[in-house]
């Protein structure tokens, strides 16, 4: 063989190894497959690099091309992917993007969740939801952190066992006086009691069930005291009877007639928005405003749950019995929506809150 063939030889199966590893290196960047781009923003990217695989389901399926650095120091961090175009059919708007390590001290890449079945798909250049990286110095300081707790909570203890069997305190006391002990019991037996009739109040129930709330103080930690003073620029009104399961009841049973409202939360910019919740002239005036405020505590958890959006803006108005024509026995629900800038007093819990205004103003779907 010659010398001129050997050299020809040589450069040809050069050249296939050059095309191999080219082919190979842009099928594994997607060079060669048909792509769309995704976005997601995180606080802290740190081991994250241009080129790490993103995996959806566990399997690589796109790229890391760009990191880029927020524009002000407060800012997040954007990630840019390039992802193959079969993975539309699972990921969607609600999906989430988490920085994960593989093992212990491996390599960062970004795994993407799938969407539901009834949510939008993304576009090209579309932007999802993110979860905090779990950093690994972090993970290991609060270990130690719990670590010198629990020493510190061993040696505490100690001491109050110590002082119990000396019978020192109320708890000592406890211990070693039956008769205290016989009175005590009989209290946290009362009060359990009236926990239980509590909880299977009749227009509670339904609410204590669905939402497990063993304390009625929470019916009101995001009520306000009265509703702004200017119009809503937006207003959604339901019938009771369209969305709870009985006229006495805080159970939702069409959730999906609230649809409407938090897709307008979700998707415009607002400056407060109360579920406020009335009932007619029937019934008990104080069972009624109890009512009330465990509707409109529900129907903003829902909204909250299920639509993206400042949820300290979003707050809740139960007001009981009103003279309104349009109330009827069961009442109604209303969520309305004030212009950016709005704000409003929250409630005082020791006393009963007032009934408010419902202003009108804006487009209704009543």
């Amino acid at each position: 063989m010659s010398r001129v063939i050997r050299l020809g030889m040589f450069i040809v199966g050069t050249l296939i190894l050059l095309a191999a590893g080219i082919f190979l290196i842009g099928d594994r960047q997607f060079l060669f497959s048909s792509t769309y781009r995704l976005k997601a923003s995180f606080k802290n990217v740190s081991g994250l690099n241009n080129g790490a695989p993103v995996r959806v389901g566990g399997i690589h399926k796109g790229t890391v091309r760009q990191i880029q650095l927020p524009t002000q120091s407060d800012g997040e961090m954007t990630v840019l992917m390039d992802m193959e175009s079969s993975t539309q059919d699972v990921i969607k708007n609600d999906s989430i993007a988490a920085i994960q390590t593989e093992g212990l001290l491996g390599n960062k890449y970004v795994e993407i969740s799938f969407g539901s079945n009834d949510a939008p798909q993304v576009n090209d250049g579309a932007t999802i939801g993110s979860l905090p990286p779990l950093d690994i110095s972090d993970l290991i300081k609060k270990a130690n952190e719990i670590l010198d707790s629990t020493s510190e909570a061993t040696e505490h203890l100690e001491s109050i066992s110590s002082n119990i069997d000396q019978g020192k305190g109320t708890l000592g006391a406890l211990v070693n006086d039956k008769q205290i002990y016989q009175q005590a019991k009989a209290g946290t037996t009362a009060f359990r009691e009236n926990m239980e009739a509590l909880k299977t109040n009749f227009f509670l129930r339904g609410f204590f069930n669905r939402r497990g709330y063993q304390d009625s103080a929470e019916l009101t930690t995001h009520e306000i005291a009265r509703l702004p003073a200017q119009p809503s620029i937006q207003r959604f009104v339901y019938d009771a009877n369209q969305i709870f399961d009985k006229t006495d009841s805080a159970k939702l049973k069409n959730q999906k007639a609230l649809n409407a409202a938090g897709k307008f939360l979700e998707g415009n910019r607002f400056g407060l928005a109360v579920a406020v919740a009335y009932t007619g002239m029937k019934g008990d005036a104080e069972d009624n405003r109890v009512l009330t405020q465990a509707r409109a505590m529900v129907v903003r958890d829902y909204l909250v749950k299920n639509f993206k959006m400042d949820d300290s803006r979003f707050k809740t108005k139960g007001l009981g019995k009103t003279a309104r024509t349009n109330a009827g026995d069961a009442g109604k629900v209303e969520i309305l929506v004030y212009p950016t800038g709005s704000t409003a007093s929250p409630a005082d819990s020791s006393t009963p809150s007032s009934e408010g205004r419902i202003n009108g103003g804006g487009a209704g779907n009543e």
